[in-house]
């Protein structure tokens, strides 16, 4: 299990502040090659106080160029299923990415790339302690998951990666692009399901 590491913040306020401060050391970070072909650090997208947090896997191509996550042709898709479970991306939901600069080529990005982002990401999750992580993709859940695994086989699971949060792998909608079919038990069919369980979770855990 992935433990935590304590960072107090009292309000929406002060975690905006701190990350502000986290992204500001972020964009001077020279601890691997990616910050020498970037043209925008990617750092994060979203509510500082929010409840779900999605992780990706890199930066592609538009995200580079704005410096937003998800915001190209599987951002879109991604707010499209988003929208339809009820989940709102401007105020529930924080995105970030394992690293903050797009590989070449939209490459994966490498072990040794993923851990030198990992400080920044383990304080992402500290400042905005969510309630849920959604781990967008085979390449994020690496990240967090030691063994070998198949996506089709663990997604939409609940996982307890980390103190105190529920966690939940899904596909990345870059697979959905290519696989258009919202038929039962396909890819598509199964992102809204899993979607829609976050969203049942997130109101157990509210209370509402």
């Amino acid at each position: 299990m992935q433990h935590i590491i304590e960072i107090n913040c009292a309000d929406s306020v002060q975690k905006a502040k701190i990350l502000s401060e986290i992204k500001t050391v972020c964009t001077q970070c020279r601890a691997c090659e990616l910050h020498k072909t970037r043209t925008h650090l990617v750092f994060s997208d979203g509510a500082p106080n929010a409840e779900i947090m999605l992780i990706g896997e890199a930066p592609g191509a538009e995200e580079d160029a704005t410096g937003v996550p998800f915001v190209g042709r599987s951002g879109r898709l991604l707010n499209e299923f988003f929208d339809a479970a009820g989940i709102s991306r401007a105020n529930q939901i924080y995105i970030t990415n394992t690293i903050k600069c797009r590989p070449p080529q939209n490459r994966m990005p490498s072990n040794e790339e993923k851990i030198a982002c990992r400080a920044y990401l383990d304080a992402q999750i500290a400042v905005v302690k969510p309630k849920i992580i959604i781990l967008c993709g085979a390449t994020a859940a690496q990240s967090f998951i030691d063994e070998e695994f198949k996506i089709s086989q663990i997604r939409g699971k609940w996982l307890k990666i980390f103190d105190d949060i529920d966690s939940m792998v899904i596909f990345h909608p870059s697979y959905l692009l290519r696989n258009h079919s919202t038929e039962q038990g396909s890819p598509r069919w199964f992102m809204m399901r899993d979607l829609e369980a976050v969203k049942k979770r997130l109101q157990e855990k509210s209370g509402t």
